[in-house]
């Protein structure tokens, strides 16, 4: 089912979310839903606050890069209880452009580190404790973040955050126009 993304603004946004069992009703469904829906909004990741549920559960799809990282050819993952237990800080940290399904019709640069370990389980609840980098690690940083109540939008420089501030309060408003569901803080 293709579920409304909740955008800039609501407070489930901004909650830390929490870690499930390994029995949570509906876990397989859930996973089905935010594939569907961020397939559907042309995403590359999608994490359960933006569909309203504060919970620790990620899926992202690079197979739609493929033709630019062809490493990525049928990567398609759900993380469940991920956490960045450790950043690389010998690693290079990269600047690139970031956009969300969340802040529709804004993307800014953003600087992370290009390689992180993490830890989570599979969809077949199988632990995973490894060290990701390159895109993916950007992906996944991008994407955990929302699991931390924490948006690109605060990543971004005080200027830059202060420049886009108006289309941010428009946003919240709920004055934007994109191509999928969302649900806007307020309208």
């Amino acid at each position: 089912m293709i579920l409304p993304i909740y955008t800039y603004g609501h407070p489930v946004l901004r909650k830390v979310a929490q870690d499930i069992p390994t029995d949570y009703p509906g876990l397989s469904q859930l996973i089905d839903d935010m594939f569907e829906t961020m397939d559907a909004s042309s995403g590359v990741g999608l994490a359960a606050p933006q569909i309203g549920k504060s919970v620790r559960v990620v899926v992202i799809n690079l197979d739609v890069l493929k033709e630019d990282y062809p490493e990525y050819a049928d990567f398609r993952h759900a993380y469940i209880n991920p956490h960045i237990i450790e950043v690389d800080k010998k690693s290079e940290k990269v600047s690139m452009e970031e956009g969300c399904l969340s802040v529709p019709g804004l993307s800014e640069k953003v600087v992370r580190y290009s390689r992180i370990r993490v830890q989570y389980l599979d969809e077949e609840l199988q632990p995973h404790d490894e060290w990701v980098e390159g895109y993916l690690a950007r992906v996944m940083q991008h994407e955990f973040d929302h699991l931390e109540g924490v948006m690109y939008v605060d990543r971004i420089t005080p200027l830059r955050k202060q420049l886009i501030r108006n289309k941010l309060k428009g946003i919240m408003q709920g004055k934007y126009t994109c191509s999928y569901r969302t649900k806007p803080a307020r309208k």
